[in-house]
């Protein structure tokens, strides 16, 4: 089968099906170990030499894999390893944040092939839907033939935009507002034929670094996304943790400092999003005159910022430290990821700073977590997106989150 075989003529596959669970299982062990003979994918899987044949043979012919040159060595026949065919199937991520709209296609090794991105000052709905319809039919566009492989649509996004309508406040407030009333999934849907599943943006994010970054050699870790405000998700054992109600790993929530008795309300310790989001220094920026877009570009770390970008380095990074040593109090963690949306020297400045801060906590009688910097970057949310239908149609971890309410 060549690289333009639609999609819904791979045996057993079409937008809606699912891989018989010994292909899942090679599919996995090669995604894992790479290229790899038959031979040694038996024993890897511990399935019989003629069954690996069989699935082997059905998934070269639904173009899945792909054989590499044959490797001689000093004892019996030349083996001939196999791999993932990128070209085998493609997904796309969506990822609606409050600064900005990205589409992405990945292919079927999770590597992003093309991308759009539409930035604005807040998520307006009704130019948010038209740019999204533009930007699926310019991926459509560009993809070619290849848009028949494409098995599905990623979506991933804040839970509950409305409720940041009052922090963010000026013209922003009445349009996020109005996303309360908005089935933001069933939306998308309407926009596409492909199938459309939602999850949390930061959760994705995760996801995108559990599989392609860290948590290919990290068991357990909390993962730390800073953004215009600042998320996260957990990886306990390998496996993604949501919670009853999503919200396994939101960190954004999480109190840093105690409570006093001044009053109900100015008593109240900040939550971490108010201390470590980029958001702050956004307004300091915006406040001054300046783009409040340059915190996500190499610009920011420049002389001409400092007096804007320390303190805010120094607030971040003392909240950041107690949340590291909390959670590993709780969590008993391998390490902390960081990864975020902002410019790289910002955010290797910000994780400099967050690793000294730790030097003024105790660690007696835990764990202290490894700080590491993400390896996927700024499109995680996106990337993440785009393997969710991805690893629910070809691997076995097809549950590697559970459904959540965008409401």
């Amino acid at each position: 089968m060549n690289s333009a075989t639609p999609t819904s003529a791979m045996r057993g596959s079409n937008h809606v099906g699912m891989r018989q669970f010994n292909e899942r299982t090679v599919l996995q062990a090669i995604r894992h170990h790479g290229a790899i003979p038959k031979a040694d994918l038996a024993r890897l899987t511990q399935l019989s030499t003629q069954t690996v044949a069989i699935i082997v043979g059905r998934l070269l012919d639904d173009g899945l894999l792909v054989k590499q040159d044959r490797v001689r060595g000093k004892i019996g026949q030349p083996s001939v390893p196999l791999s993932l065919n990128p070209k085998g199937a493609f997904s796309v991520g969506i990822q609606v944040g409050r600064r900005n709209l990205e589409l992405l296609v990945a292919d079927f090794t999770g590597q992003p092939v093309e991308r759009v991105e539409v930035l604005y000052d807040y998520p307006d709905p009704d130019q948010l839907f038209a740019s999204m319809a533009e930007g699926l039919q310019t991926l459509q566009t560009r993809m070619g033939d290849l848009w028949a492989r494409t098995v599905g649509v990623g979506l991933t996004a804040p839970l509950s935009l409305h409720k940041w309508a009052d922090l963010m406040g000026g013209p922003a407030a009445e349009a996020l507002a109005r996303w309360e009333h908005i089935d933001l999934p069933a939306r998308v849907q309407a926009l596409t034929d492909l199938p459309v599943v939602f999850a949390k943006d930061t959760t994705a994010a995760c996801v995108a670094e559990l599989l392609q970054g860290h948590g290919r050699s990290v068991r357990s870790f909390l993962y730390v996304f800073v953004g215009t405000f600042i998320g996260g998700g957990l990886v306990l054992s390998g496996h993604i943790m949501n919670g009853e109600r999503g919200n396994a790993g939101a960190i954004g929530s999480l109190p840093v400092g105690l409570a006093t008795s001044v009053s109900k309300r100015s008593g109240m310790p900040p939550q971490l999003l108010q201390k470590a989001s980029g958001w702050q220094l956004e307004q300091a920026l915006l406040a001054a005159g300046h783009n409040p877009l340059l915190i996500h570009q190499g610009a920011i770390m420049d002389a001409a910022y400092a007096e804007f970008t320390a303190p805010w380095i120094a607030q971040a990074s003392q909240a950041l430290a107690m949340t590291v040593a909390s959670s590993a109090a709780l969590l008993d963690l391998d390490a902390v990821v960081m990864d975020g949306s902002l410019g790289a020297p910002l955010m290797t400045a910000l994780m400099a700073a967050t690793q000294d801060a730790l030097a003024q906590y105790r660690f007696d009688g835990m764990h202290q977590p490894q700080l590491l910097a993400g390896q996927v970057g700024a499109h995680a949310r996106a990337l993440g997106g785009a393997l969710l239908p991805l690893h629910s149609q070809f691997f076995p971890d097809k549950d590697i989150f559970l459904k959540q309410d965008a409401a």
